[in-house]
Order: C-alpha cells, then sequence, then structure tokens
C-alpha cells in the first residue's frame, strides 16, 4: 500500500516527508540510509519555553494550555524522525474514569488515578462508555481544540489508553481482580469481552477528534504512521503468568493490533517478560518498548533481552544518549531500532544524524 504524507506540511517540520519514508522503513524492517532516530534540541536563536505540567492539561482552560503547547513545541529542533506532537492526558486511568471510576489527583504527587469501583461483577456489567461523562467530553474537546491550534503545524498524537486488562484492574482493584480470576473465571470472560468491545469507539472517537485522518498519527511513544497507530500495553500482565495471559490478554492485543495498521508495545518491568514470546506472534504488533521498571538494571544491561526480541522479528524502541546510540548500533540490527535521544544543540543533533549515515 502507498502512503501519502499529511497536507498541509507541518510548519514546525520543514522535513516531514523524508521523515515520513523512513518511518515507513522502520515499520517494513527496511533501512534508507541509516535507523529511524527521534532526536530533539532547542532550536537555535529563540528563547525555550517551558511545557506544561502533566495534570494541567486536566485542570486548566484548554485554550491556555493549548496555547502553551503551541508556543512550546515552535521552540524545539525536530530532528531525524521526531514528529512535532503531543500527546494529551489526564492521567493513567482515564479509560476507566470514561467508563464511570472517579479520578483522584495526588497533592504534590504531579498524577491522578482511578478509584476502583466495582464491588459486584454482576451490578457492574456490562461495561459501557457514557458519551455525556465529563472526562470523556473533556478529552474529546481538548483534542479538537488542540487539532484546530495544531493545524499545518503540528499533530495530536493518540493517548495512552490502559484500555484490556488494565481497565478491569483500573476499576476492580489489583488483589480482587487476581482473585477474580481464579473464582469467578467465567464472569471475567465477560467482563473482558465489554473492554474489548470497548477500545475500537475509544480509539476512533478520539482519532476524529484529534483530525488524525488528515494528520497521521503517533502514540504517547513517539512512532509516527500515515495511518492508524498506537502504543499498546497491559501492565498487568505483571501479575498474571502465561496461562491467564492467553486467556484474557492475548485475545485483547490481538483485536486492538487488527483495528491498527502498526503498534509499539509497551512492555514493563521484569515481570513481564515471561510473556515475551506470545507478544511476539501477534500479527500487527511491530516494536517493543521495553521500560526497565524501577530498582532495576539500566537499560543498557539488557543487550540480551533486546537481541532476543529482534531475534523473534520484533523492532525495539531504544531510549538512549547520543554516546550510548553509538554502542547499540554496534551491537543491534539497525533495520529493528529506532532512537530517541536528545542534544544539547541542532549541531550536535546533525552530526548525530550524520554519524548513523556513516556507521549503517
Amino acid at each position: 500500500m502507498t502512503y501519502m504524507p499529511p497536507t498541509p506540511p507541518l510548519e514546525f517540520k520543514p522535513d516531514f516527508e523524508e521523515a515520513n519514508r523512513r518511518w515507513l522503513a522502520f515499520w517494513n524492517q527496511e533501512l534508507i540510509d541509516r535507523p529511524c532516530c527521534v532526536i530533539t534540541a532547542p532550536k537555535e536563536g529563540v528563547e525555550p519555553v517551558p511545557g506544561t505540567g502533566y495534570m494541567t492539561e486536566a485542570r486548566d482552560d484548554l485554550d491556555e494550555t493549548v496555547s502553551r503547547i503551541v508556543a512550546r513545541a515552535e521552540t524545539v529542533w525536530w530532528g531525524g524522525e521526531s514528529i512535532p506532537s503531543h500527546s494529551p492526558s489526564f492521567g493513567p486511568d482515564m479509560m476507566a474514569a470514561w467508563m464511570g471510576a472517579k479520578l483522584e489527583f495526588g497533592d504534590g504527587t504531579g498524577t491522578s488515578w482511578a478509584v476502583p469501583c466495582i464491588d459486584d461483577w454482576e451490578e457492574a456489567l456490562p461495561l459501557t462508555l457514557d458519551p455525556d461523562n465529563y472526562w470523556w467530553q473533556r478529552m474529546l474537546e481538548f483534542c479538537r481544540t488542540m487539532a484546530e491550534a495544531f493545524r499545518g503545524k503540528m499533530v495530536v498524537a493518540h493517548l495512552d489508553l490502559h484500555s484490556n486488562m488494565d481497565l478491569l484492574l483500573a476499576m476492580r482493584g489489583g488483589a480482587k481482580l487476581c482473585m477474580d480470576l481464579m473464582d469467578i473465571p467465567e464472569t471475567i470472560d465477560r467482563a473482558m469481552a465489554d473492554a474489548r468491545a470497548l477500545y475500537k469507539p475509544v480509539y476512533d472517537g478520539l482519532y476524529e477528534a484529534g483530525n488524525m485522518g488528515e494528520t497521521g498519527t503517533l502514540g504517547w511513544v513517539p512512532a509516527y504512521h500515515p495511518v492508524k497507530t498506537n502504543t499498546i500495553q497491559c501492565d498487568y500482565a505483571a501479575l498474571i503468568g502465561p496461562e491467564h495471559f492467553r486467556r484474557w490478554v492475548m485475545p485483547a492485543l490481538e483485536e486492538e493490533t487488527e483495528h491498527l495498521e502498526h503498534t509499539v508495545y509497551h512492555l514493563d518491568g521484569p515481570e513481564c517478560l515471561v510473556h515475551v514470546p506470545d507478544l511476539c506472534t501477534i500479527d500487527g504488533l511491530d516494536c517493543i518498548q521495553w521500560t526497565t521498571g524501577a530498582r532495576n538494571k539500566s537499560f543498557m544491561e539488557w543487550m540480551d533481552l533486546l537481541k532476543d526480541i529482534q531475534a523473534r522479528g520484533t523492532s525495539l524502541w531504544i531510549p538512549c544518549s547520543i554516546d550510548e546510540m553509538k554502542i547499540y548500533q554496534k551491537k543491534l540490527e539497525p533495520n529493528k531500532v529506532f532512537y530517541c535521544t536528545y542534544a544539547a544543540t541542532q549541531a550536535e543533533g546533525e552530526a548525530a544524524l550524520q554519524w548513523l549515515k556513516d556507521n549503517t
């Protein structure tokens, strides 16, 4: 299939067409002349502008928030395959809030969380999206406001949805949900059927509100595609073994990837590594974003895991400094990586991209 770049071009990304070509090569595990590299730096000749706080979007005036997002984006050099964009968030449990859970905001924590609200599954099912839900309507309005302000300049990225079993986790609570898998598995079958059915209307509603059909999409992991993509995940997988993962999580992930053109999977922590062989069999799951988790060894020390994932045919997101990038470039298959890094200056960033060309 041939994809055309978005029209009109992006003001903040004058080399967008070239970046688009490289992203298409990445998804096909092909190389043009170097791996994809998402690299940013302060734009030369302009004063930096601070970004918005994590919870600003949930609480502050949307027009003012969007103005600050655009103002900051204009002061960034979006180098390589970085796409000027913003992924909106009211916290990690937005999908649960859209299904009726209460969001709480912690003083000094800089985040929010859903208050578990399901005491009895028989009373709670079926899980549905109330189109008039306050948080759902605010997010749709936020996406529309961004789409209008971003037009011709940057892209509204898709959201960190915490769908499938992460939705049940937020609404039920971890300990109770773990017991439910053992005590009432058939009820969890029904709950997961509801959760799976919600993914498409939620994704598509945000996709339309953010005008992503015109601009293309990224997830919160900044991998771009001209059609539907996102970062998918199941953090709850850390608490279950392969048998339960295959029964409840794999079918949901397979449906999510089927709805999207290409996906990145957020693999969070060593407790989830038991599921890597299954994850790498999912059609449309192209790339894994390995996250080491708190108090574990550094990303660089997981080289055996990174090589194993590539050997299974899956690409990798590699967060690194410019110096670290040169080490990964020697050890990993360059057609199965994209780097995420930061340069102190635009000149330093351009030199890093040239180094990649010279060493690919």
